[in-house]
């Protein structure tokens, strides 16, 4: 598992940190995240790279648990 902590960043420095590891097809990523306006940019690059998302609130800051789905076919 990878670990991404993006606390204290602004939009879109926790996105630009996160594409990396998606480009490398890292199978399990946490994110640890505090931008509340990344939350959606965050979901939305996981889920068209074809990861699933769960997120856990932890007081102001938010952590994000992606998993890569695996392709059928």
């Amino acid at each position: 598992m990878e670990e991404l902590d993006v606390r204290g960043l602004s939009c879109p420095e926790p996105v630009l940190q996160l594409k990396p590891l998606i480009d490398k097809n890292v199978e399990t990523i946490k994110i640890l995240c505090s931008c509340g306006t990344s939350s959606e940019n965050i979901q939305r690059i996981a889920k068209n790279h074809n990861y699933e998302v769960n997120i856990l609130e932890n007081g102001e800051d938010c952590v994000y648990l992606l998993n890569k789905k695996e392709v059928l076919g």
